[in-house]
């Protein structure tokens, strides 16, 4: 049986869109940015801390050395294969409370505002000690063998010096 011409025509029309669907690149929301509405509620000096999680929910981070200061981070980014996700957008909002535990400041950063940073490998020391790479070849030489006794290695045995 030979379909008409036209009609095969269709169907390999309509084949190529569907595999053309499967080649999109699809873009990955992640974080928690909060809606404007809801951020417009939050007045500095009249607003606390379970308002606020009340109305934008847990924050993305709390920040490192100052824990009055909520951080909420959304990121857009697109993949193609395997490379590296490209950044499509990244908006943060940083919520400061005072001793009390009430809002004292709220800042909205963007992509706009972001600053390349590069770090000097030579300016901060790892901990630690670097080994030679002959201390690395027989440093652990005879360390991860079983024992005689048939236990398996790294098990404990308190009899054991």
């Amino acid at each position: 049986m030979m379909l008409p011409p036209a009609l095969l025509r269709r169907l390999l029309a309509a084949g190529a869109l569907v595999a053309l669907a499967g080649c999109a690149q699809p873009i990955d929301q992640r974080g928690n940015l909060p809606d404007p509405k809801l951020l417009g509620e939050i007045k500095p000096g009249a607003t606390d801390k379970a308002t606020v999680t009340r109305l934008l929910g847990s924050p993305s981070s709390v920040a490192a050395f100052d824990k009055e200061t909520w951080y909420y981070i959304s990121q857009k980014t697109q993949s193609v294969a395997f490379f590296k996700p490209d950044l499509l957008d990244q908006q943060v909002v940083a919520i400061d409370f005072d001793k009390d535990g009430t809002v004292h400041d709220v800042r909205h950063r963007g992509m706009q505002d972001a600053e390349t940073i590069t770090p000097n490998p030579n300016a901060t020391p790892a901990p630690g000690r670097e080994f030679s790479f002959m201390e690395q070849l027989i440093g652990n030489f005879g360390r991860f063998g079983g024992d005689r006794t048939g236990s398996s290695a790294g098990s404990y045995d308190p009899t054991r010096r």
